[in-house]
Formats: C-alpha cells, sequence, structure tokens
C-alpha cells in the first residue's frame, strides 16, 4: 500500500513551489569606499542565491550589486524566504577577488558573513568591504522566568534510588531536593538550582524511556503518578520549575498505537507510515529507517523499537496534544522536546521540512493556551544556522546551543578563546537576546570531565564560562563533581555519587549499573568539604548568577584587552554591570580592558571580585558608558583562571538632590524609522543639552534642548541601539533609542 510514501514523495516535489510562495526583502550593502573597484564590478555569492532564483548558490558571477547614487555604496535586494543565510562580497565576479572579513564577524575557515532573515524582512546597513557589520545592540528586549532560571538535568534512574531495589526513583530526587535547592536563599550550602529537567519519566519497556509506551503513565520503576505528584509539589515549594521530556518523534513497537496500526486494527493503521515495499532510502546517519514487519515495512528513524508517528494524520496530532494539556494540568512547567527535526517527515527529506515547522507553531498554540508561562526546549543537535528555523516563528522558547558547547571545550583543550569568541558573535547575531539553552554535555555526549582527562583546571574554566553567558544555563546531573563516562549511552548514565561508600551511596542495593570510576574521589560528601573542590566551584558559579541579574537577563558586550589569550566580555543590564575575564594562557597575565560604550551612566562604580567578594577600588564609567585601558585591580590572572568583577554605581556618584528631582524622559516613537522625540516628562524643564552616542561611543548627535523637548532626525543614522543623553539644569538621565532598519 505505499499511499503515505507517495504522499510524502508528491509534497517533496511541491516544496520548491511551496519555499517561494512566503518571501521577503533581504537588502545587502557594502562600502567600497576605501577600494579599487574591479572593472567587472562588486557582486555577492551565498546560499540565498538559489532560494532568491537569482543563479546557483556560491556563484559570485551571478548577482551583481548596483550603485545608483555614484557614492560607491553598493547594493542589492532579493526576495528569500524567512531564514538564515551566508553570504561573501567580491570586488570582481570571480573567488579570489571576495573579501575576508574578521574572524568575530564571519563563520567558518571561510569567513562568511552571515545573517538571519524574519518574517518583517531585513535590510542590511552599509559594512565595509572586509570589516565588520556596525555594531547592533538590541537592548529592548523580552525576559522570561526561563531566564533566571538555572536547570539541572537529572536521568531519574540514576539520581537516588529510596526504595532499595537498585533503581532511582521519584522519591529519590524529593529526599535529595535540599541538595539542589533547600529553599532558603540566604544558605550557600545547597547548589541553588532553579529548575529541573526529567529525563523521560512514562512508561516504557526500555532503561532510558525514549520509547514511550503510555503517555499517560508515569515509568513503574520509577514511582506512582502521586509520586511524581508529590515531586511537582516538593520542587514548587522550593521555587523549583520542572521541565518533563516529551519524546513526540516516535513510539515504542510495544505501544498499542503500533501494535493496532501494524494488524490494521481499530483504524490505527494510518497512525504510523507504512509501505508494502522497502523504498530504500537511508536516514541522516546512513542507518536503516524502513523496518521489515511481515510482508510491509514501517518507518523507524531510530531504529525498528522505535516507529516514527504519522503527524500527517490529524487524529495523530490531536493525540499527541491532548498529552500535552494533560501534563501541563498535571503542574509541569513545560517540556524538552527530543529529536524534533525529525518529526514530520517529507518524501526523503527527513528533517527541518515546512511540515515540521507547522507542526510546531500548531503545538505552540496549544500549550500557550493551557499555560501561556509554559516552556518548550528544543534539542535540534546541529549547526547554529540549521536551529535558527526553530526558535522563529512562534515555534519553540529556546532550543540548545551546541555549537557554543563545542567551542567552549574545544577552546578550553586548545588553550585558545578564539572558537569562543567567534561562536559569541555567531550567537549574539542570530538568536533573539538570552533566548537559547547552553550546556557542556548531556545524556548522548561522553561525559565533560572525561573529556578533559580529569583535568579540574580545565572542568572550572568551562562551567565558569557558560554558567556567566547569556541563555538558560542547562547542568547535567553529576557533571557538578566530575562524573566520568564514554561510549556506550550507559556508561554517560551512571548512579549520582553520593559518597564514597557502598554503591557510591546511591542505593542499599546493586544499582541498574556499576557507578564511575572515580567514586572515591568525586562525590557530594568527599567534594562538599573542600572549599576549592569542583563541586564548591559550581555552587558558587550558580549562586553568583541567582544573586546578580546582570548574570541572568544581562546583554553581553565584548571587551577588548592586551593579552588575546584573555578571553572578555561584560554583561550589563540596568545599572548593574559584570566584566568577565578568563585566562586561556599557559601563564599568569595582568589585563587592561577597554569598553567603548553601554547604558551604565557615568560616574564612579564600585568593584568587586565576585568570587572573594573582596573590594578591588573603583572605576570612572566615562560618558559614553565604557572605560578605556583599566587596568585591572588585583592579582595577575593565572593560567585557566576566570575572575568575575561586579560593576555598581557608589551613591556619591548620584547627585544629592537627584533623589528629590528625578528627570523623566521619554521617547516615541521607539523602535524609529525617520524622526524621534525625546522630552522630558512630568516636570517644569529650562535649557539643556542632548548627546547621542552609538555603541562604538561615537558621538552621532548633539543640541540644545528647548522647553523640555528636542526632535532628532535618524532616517540617515545606521540602524542599532544610541544612547541619549540628557542634561537639563544639572540634571542627568539617559535613554536607550534603537534605530529600526
Amino acid at each position: 500500500m505505499f499511499v503515505q510514501s507517495m504522499r510524502l514523495c508528491l509534497v517533496c516535489l511541491l516544496l520548491p513551489a511551496l519555499s517561494f510562495a512566503q518571501t521577503v526583502n533581504l537588502t545587502f550593502r557594502v562600502d567600497m569606499q576605501q577600494e579599487i573597484i574591479s572593472p567587472l564590478g562588486v557582486h555577492i555569492a551565498g546560499d540565498f542565491q538559489a532560494p532568491a532564483g537569482v543563479g546557483s548558490n556560491w556563484n559570485p558571477a551571478a548577482t551583481l550589486m548596483s550603485d545608483a547614487d555614484n557614492d560607491k555604496v553598493y547594493e542589492l535586494s532579493v526576495q528569500v524566504p524567512p531564514g538564515t543565510y551566508s553570504y561573501k562580497f567580491v570586488n570582481g565576479n570571480a573567488w579570489g577577488s571576495d573579501e575576508n572579513p574578521p574572524a568575530e564577524c564571519s563563520v567558518g575557515a571561510t569567513n562568511n558573513r552571515i545573517v538571519t532573515v524574519g518574517t518583517g524582512g531585513a535590510s542590511l546597513p552599509p559594512v565595509a568591504f572586509n570589516s565588520c557589520n556596525p555594531a547592533v545592540l538590541d537592548t529592548n528586549y523580552a525576559v522570561h522566568w526561563w531566564n533566571d532560571a538555572v536547570f539541572y538535568e537529572i536521568f531519574v534512574r540514576s539520581f537516588y534510588d529510596s526504595n532499595g531495589d537498585g533503581i532511582g526513583d521519584f522519591r529519590g530526587i524529593i529526599e535529595k531536593m535540599d541538595y539542589l535547592n533547600d529553599g532558603n536563599p540566604n544558605t550557600d550550602t545547597d547548589l541553588g538550582i532553579t529548575g529541573i529537567w526529567l529525563m523521560p519519566m512514562m512508561a516504557s519497556p526500555s532503561y532510558h524511556g525514549y520509547d514511550v509506551t503510555n503517555y499517560y503513565q508515569t515509568e513503574p520503576d520509577y514511582g506512582s503518578m502521586a509520586d511524581f505528584e508529590a515531586l511537582l509539589d516538593a520542587a514548587h515549594a522550593r521555587g523549583i520549575k520542572v521541565i518533563i521530556d516529551f519524546v513526540m518523534n516516535h513510539t515504542s513497537n510495544q505501544h498499542p498505537w503500533f501494535t493496532q496500526s501494524a494488524n490494521n486494527q481499530n483504524g490505527y493503521r494510518d497512525w504510523y507510515i507504512w509501505s508494502d515495499n522497502n523504498p530504500g532510502f537511508l536516514g541522516p546517519w546512513g542507518q536503516t529507517v524502513w523496518q521489515p514487519y511481515g510482508s510491509d515495512y514501517y518507518y523507524g528513524l531510530f531504529w525498528s523499537g522505535m516507529p516514527d508517528l504519522n503527524y500527517s494524520h490529524p487524529p495523530v496530532k490531536t493525540e499527541m496534544f491532548n498529552i500535552t494539556r494533560f501534563w501541563l494540568d498535571k503542574g509541569v512547567d513545560g517540556f524538552r522536546l527530543d529529536a524534533i527535526k525529525y518529526l514530520d517527515e517529507n518524501g526523503t527529506v527527513l528533517e527541518n521540512t515546512p511540515e515540521t515547522f507547522q507542526l510546531l507553531e500548531d503545538f505552540n498554540d496549544v500549550y500557550k493556551a493551557e499555560n501561556p508561562e509554559a516552556v518548550t526546549v528544543g534539542e535540534v543537535w546541529s549547526n547554529t544556522t540549521s536551529i535558527l528555523p526553530y526558535i522563529q516563528n512562534e515555534r519553540l522558547d529556546i532550543c540548545f546551543e551546541f555549537d557554543l558547547a563545542t567551542s567552549i571545550i574545544s577552546a578550553t583543550k586548545a588553550g585558545n578563546p578564539q572558537a569562543v569568541r567567534q561562536q559569541l558573535s555567531v550567537v549574539q547575531q542570530g538568536y533573539p537576546q538570552l533566548q537559547y539553552a547552553t550546556f557542556l554535555t548531556n545524556h548522548d555526549i561522553d561525559r565533560i570531565f572525561s573529556q578533559f582527562s580529569s583535568n579540574t583546571a580545565h572542568m572550572k574554566q568551562a562551567a565558569a564560562l557558560y554558567l556567566s553567558m547569556p541563555g538558560v544555563p542547562f547542568i547535567y546531573y553529576g557533571e557538578e563533581i566530575g562524573l566520568v563516562g564514554v561510549g556506550a549511552d550507559e556508561n554517560k548514565r551512571r548512579p549520582m555519587q553520593w559518597t564514597g561508600g557502598l554503591h557510591a551511596g546511591f542505593s542499599t542495593q546493586t544499582p541498574w549499573i556499576s557507578a564511575g570510576g572515580n567514586l572515591l574521589t568525586n562525590n557530594v560528601a568527599t567534594m562538599s568539604n573542600n572549599p576549592s573542590s569542583l563541586l564548591s566551584h559550581y555552587k558558587k558559579l550558580v549562586q553568583l548568577r541567582n544573586r546578580h541579574a546582570a548574570l541572568r537577563r544581562g546583554y553581553l558586550l565584548n571587551v577588548s584587552g592586551n593579552d588575546s589569550n584573555v578571553l572578555a566580555y561584560a554583561r550589563v543590564y540596568e545599572q548593574e554591570g559584570v566584566l568577565v575575564l578568563s585566562n586561556f594562557g599557559a601563564n599568569a597575565t595582568g589585563v587592561t580592558a577597554s569598553l567603548p560604550a553601554s547604558t551604565l551612566t557615568a560616574g564612579e562604580y564600585t568593584v568587586t571580585d565576585l568570587f572573594t567578594n573582596q573590594a578591588l577600588g573603583s572605576l570612572n564609567i566615562n560618558s559614553s558608558g565604557g572605560f578605556s585601558n583599566w587596568q585591572v585591580p588585583g592579582n595577575d590572572l593565572g593560567s585557566r583562571d576566570t575572575r568575575m568583577l561586579g560593576l555598581s554605581p557608589k551613591p556619591s556618584a548620584l547627585r544629592p538632590d537627584l533623589s528629590k528631582q528625578v528627570l523623566n524622559l521619554a521617547v516615541s516613537p521607539n523602535p524609529v524609522s525617520d524622526v524621534a522625540t525625546v522630552r522630558v516628562v512630568g516636570a517644569t524643564a529650562g535649557a539643556g543639552t542632548v548627546d547621542v552616542l552609538d555603541v562604538s561611543g561615537k558621538l552621532v548627535y548633539q543640541g540644545p534642548m528647548a522647553s523640555g523637548q528636542v526632535i532628532l532626525s535618524t532616517g540617515h543614522w545606521v540602524p542599532g541601539v544610541y544612547f541619549v543623553r540628557v542634561n537639563v539644569d544639572g540634571r542627568v538621565a539617559s535613554l536607550r533609542l534603537v534605530k529600526s532598519n
């Protein structure tokens, strides 16, 4: 009967027409004023060309740019589907005359530029040939509860056994809840996590749980539904959110849906994808995907025990959405979504299909209607470019950022921060501010302590980086004590090591799998008593993130310095800043740092080492909100050490009468296209002055303010964020103004 596969192939043939049906404008601009223009003209090449219908991808001769007003700023406008594209400018029409922009604003070995285009299109500002795009910093971004959270991934089977059967369970997590978060923000003995991700906890015949047999039942090995509900209550009482693994792509071949489908019973045949012959094509990593069953074949991407659901059959989608509502009604705070890029196939196109994106948009409607505060975290195990569409168009809230994790690990191993610098730039350009999940490894990847060959210094450095960066961090259980494990998945999911005693304190009986080989040294009991241990380091990092809004909600700014081995960046939120310095070099070094501009108010700031709570003097923030060539106080930054410096304004830096007579400003519209009005609100204002700076600290406007109001002509400004600073009668205030495309 090959009906389903034939339908899929028909849709596959229609895909090009469908993908071109919804397009938006994308305008590229390049400034060639410093270049000798080739007689062949200026071209652009990239993977946008075929989608735009302007030649084959990466053909430098197919897309000539124009300069209608002869100002040596060349441009090209095309119509493309929303998405992320790579490109390069070419001074001529052939490779060899293409540009080579700096690594901090390009990606890959060939230094390609990238652009993410939403449903509103994009008009890029001019960028100098061979140079970086003008810095664009959006500080007017949405923040959600998950941006304040630090999540902890738990494999229930391996966390703690409460009933002595060798298998971890819900009650075991409850008993160890004080380790995760004791509910008292004034203590520092707990880890301080504020979110839990439970790996699959629904009924399943396998140890891992990723082949579900009943989506409405908890895994009996872990406890009853009442036990699960008690776990939710215990977590919520401590302010901990709980998300659960939701396996939407496939079920177990023992699920009643599949057994009825295989026997063509009760209308379940089309709940899965069947063919009366073997279509023959293989999966993304060369695996068999068409599984034999009698004289028929069914589609199972991962293996024969996990047949894929058929989302083109409406009852399947209806039932999976009912399951979504069921668990949200139980009180879960959201879902981690497994293998979502494979949800809805399109012929031989098995991942990232338009049907999958539409399904996720429908899913978003369902879970947000049930609980507007629910969060979804997607697993799209791929490069950043492929991940970005999943957090666009109201599909998912966040996705795991795999390339950033890889860059942190590789940079730490190599002792060179360049990979992190480059990937941070890609992330900042691609994602909505803060809306991605950071991590080092998970249950599918070799344990990070094993990857670092049990090097604690490397482990501490990598942890300090991802727990101080923007995004939503996820700690894999046991990462904080250095659990080890490589190879087979079971090895990466061994029991938590609570003590150095029998069965690592995980159970009174023989566990379902033995503990790791380093349990005598790397366990909670031993490491809790050592202030310099890896566990103590993790506790400090999580607690600092919980205490400082800048580390949770702050935007990221690059900080330049005197040593290329030092990765430096700032997190800024309202009037709080945190400067992060991490030394990848083999030797200790003194650090001189510069920050061109920010939204920090000018004045004197107290500098504090957040790790030691030691006061390190003060720093003068200039009128641009930055500082230049600041010799960072304290001892030299040691090899592999990371320092976090808190910046907070001194009370003495404020004018004595500021609390009595606050200068309130308003700007309209914001974002602005051509003209903006800045005015003083709620007070009689005399004469004053207005300065406007861009994010590099450059003054772009200076003029008077009369009668508490000024009109700014912004049409010629480069799109981005500007800092408007007003001084009236000795009172100073500032605000952010966003110039749109």
